[in-house]
């Protein structure tokens, strides 16, 4: 029996008992189909033991003895039914072996591999026979490799033995796989367009500063709630390609405080837009749930004297050059208009002439155009 670091003496034991059981097999079992006989011989659970070298029947002896310890060996390690991967020694004449049962396997200390100690090479018909009421074969529908895979799956315990593809998985199973892709990969499997994306920040916007009834669009808390927003897309979907084709937005409209009437206020106490002292409508940024950003051009803020609020919370504001740079932030607009203007002004009067700086800035008419415009 081929080992890996076990005692010559416990070898020589396995040796003794392959012999002793071997005299036993001729005395009790004179009529045997071989390991080669077909389906017959492995129904009848007997084996032709005469002409085995003592290592092979020690492969029986063992596989016998511990089925669940029978293994399919891959280069330097192997899969035992049980589960557990061990691996085989350096040069170990069990390397080439397809199949083995495994007499003796230990976990060295701070090693996350089991590793082999003592084992014997196997046939696979051997191997098959003596696991035998390890075989399953079952429909297995996975989320695998980035999609559903769905397999008639035959295995001897943790072993698989072959796979074929299953043309007609049950939907719920489909639907289960889906849920795992989800789970693993993300929602971001799913179709989210710019709407998409905003209504998501604006709803946890609200969750944040004004709580319930506004739901939580958290990956774990949407997870744990696709019953009530992703059907019945989810349900109908069968592969990767069908979840990115589910309209998030639309989804999550779903969520909305519909029953107590507070969903028609979404609008009102997050717009997506509002409308500033010039007149336009800026697209509000509601990326940090904390504090929503407005990116605005400071000569379409001149006049006000407060910062914009959403919900009761100052918006955070980016004033911008005409050319759309960034030349200060500030959450207290009137503040900003006394101390900070000065300096931005003396600079942006150098850059941009053409455009109107005032002096007294929250006095001033707000504007998107240039000073030739204005005087048309």
């Amino acid at each position: 029996m081929p080992r890996a670091g076990g005692g010559d003496a416990y070898a020589a034991r396995w040796r003794a008992e392959t012999r002793r059981l071997r005299s036993l097999a001729a005395d009790r079992a004179p009529s045997a189909p071989g390991p080669g006989a077909g389906d017959g011989a492995e129904e009848t659970g007997a084996w032709d033991t005469a002409n085995l070298s003592d290592d092979r029947m020690a492969g029986v002896v063992c596989a016998l003895a511990f089925p669940e310890r029978v293994a399919r060996a891959d280069g330097g390690s192997c899969l035992m039914a049980s589960g557990t991967r061990a691996a085989l020694a350096e040069g170990s004449a069990l390397r080439g072996a397809p199949w083995i049962a495994v007499a003796v396997a230990d976990r060295p200390a701070g090693s996350g591999h089991a590793r082999v100690r003592l084992a014997a090479a196997l046939d696979e018909e051997v191997a098959l026979r003596a696991a035998a009421f390890l075989r399953t074969e079952e429909r297995e529908v996975r989320w695998r490799d980035g999609d559903v895979v769905a397999r008639r799956v035959r295995r001897l315990g943790a072993i698989e033995l072959s796979s074929r593809p299953l043309s007609d998985p049950a939907p719920a199973l489909v639907r289960a796989a889906l849920l795992d892709g989800l789970r693993a990969e993300g929602l971001g499997l799913l179709r989210w367009s710019q709407e998409a994306r905003g209504l998501r920040r604006r709803l946890a916007f609200l969750r944040l500063h004004l709580g319930d009834p506004w739901p939580d669009v958290s990956d774990d808390a949407l997870l744990a709630r696709v019953d009530d927003w992703l059907e019945p897309e989810l349900g109908r979907a069968r592969r990767r390609g069908d979840l990115g084709a589910i309209d998030a937005g639309r989804a999550l409209t779903r969520l909305l405080p519909w029953a107590s009437g507070r969903a028609g206020r979404l609008d009102e106490l997050a717009p997506e837009r509002i409308t500033v002292p010039s007149g336009s409508a800026v697209r509000v940024d509601y990326t940090d749930p904390e504090r929503p950003v407005l990116a605005v051009k400071v000569q379409e803020m001149f006049g006000l004297h407060a910062s914009p609020a959403v919900a009761g919370v100052p918006l955070l504001v980016h004033l911008l050059s005409p050319a759309g740079r960034p030349v200060a932030v500030t959450a207290d607009l009137a503040s900003f208009w006394r101390d900070g203007y000065r300096a931005v002004r003396a600079e942006l009067r150098g850059r941009y002439p053409k455009h109107p700086w005032p002096e007294d800035p929250a006095a001033a008419e707000p504007t998107r155009h240039t000073n030739a415009r204005l005087r048309r």
